[in-house]
């Protein structure tokens, strides 16, 4: 099944897909409409507000220097997306790019690309991000570089296994036959078909970025302070748990919530592109 050709209602009868979807809805709307529904400024600092329990002034509570939690949480489904977007985009678009011409041209130059996959393949993909970032340094910036330096090699290895599977069919012979550019085929051919398995993994990646970057947040290797970011927010909160837990249930539910929620509607993507996988089950 080619992904044009699904229709929305495909993937709303499975539930967990349907959920997924309006969690991610619902979270999207926040990020994008945080500057009219956030009830404080996120930064402002308040020391005779600081750890106060949740209530109706402050539905989240406070945190430590008596910034709003509510309005930090806010800002933070903003921060997280918008860089979890920013990464997806910039791993997926080199990831095939780099497969399809690999796969496409073989020989010297997709020898070179797996090997260096194969090695970088070899260790975690958290213990890269995390050299990476500590020889740059702690920062937004650094986080997008470091992710996106390893997150690429997935989307590498998805858009040539596609790309070598199809290089020999008779279209592409055909299209070879009456002259059309490399770069024709690539866009017009090859890259229509990627786009199935490709978009199945950008929406199981995104939940495994977000986490990733949740992640350096809570090492203070990601966004720094006073920025929002959930990562960032439960660090901050580590040292009150036992007396104001608030400060990092509330992030950390969040950042599992949207994991969960990416997580659920790429496995109903991958069963509507992949009938074989409903026979399995």
């Amino acid at each position: 099944m080619r992904f044009r050709d699904i229709r929305l209602d495909d993937l709303l009868r499975n539930r967990a897909s349907f959920l997924g979807l309006v969690v991610i809805c619902i979270l999207i709307f926040t990020a994008l409409t945080a500057d009219f529904i956030s009830p404080y400024d996120p930064n402002r600092i308040s020391l005779d507000d600081k750890l106060k329990p949740p209530s109706s002034e402050h539905p989240f509570g406070t945190d430590q220097l008596g910034r709003d939690q509510l309005s930090r949480v806010i800002y933070g489904t903003r921060t997280t997306f918008e860089l979890s977007i920013i990464i997806v985009t910039i791993t997926a678009s080199f990831g095939i790019i780099a497969g399809i011409i690999a796969g496409y041209k073989g020989g010297l130059i997709d020898e070179i690309l797996m090997r260096i996959i194969d090695i970088l393949l070899a260790f975690p993909s958290i213990i890269l991000a995390l050299v990476i970032i500590g020889a740059l340094g702690p920062g937004v910036l650094n986080t997008v570089i470091a992710i996106s330096l390893v997150g690429w090699l997935y989307y590498a290895r998805v858009a040539r296994a596609t790309t070598l599977s199809i290089k020999e069919k008779e279209y592409i012979e055909g299209a070879r036959a009456l002259g059309f550019s490399e770069t024709y085929i690539y866009t017009h051919y090859v890259l229509p078909n990627c786009l199935p398995p490709i978009i199945v993994l950008v929406t199981l990646n995104m939940g495994a970025v977000i986490l990733t970057i949740a992640s350096l947040g809570f090492l203070g290797l990601g966004a720094q302070p006073p920025t929002p970011e959930w990562g960032t927010m439960l660090n901050e909160g580590r040292e009150f748990l036992r007396d104001c837990p608030w400060l990092s249930i509330v992030p950390g539910s969040l950042i599992m919530l949207s994991v969960l929620a990416f997580n659920f509607i790429g496995d109903g993507l991958r069963d509507i592109l992949d009938p074989r996988q409903q026979v399995i089950k």
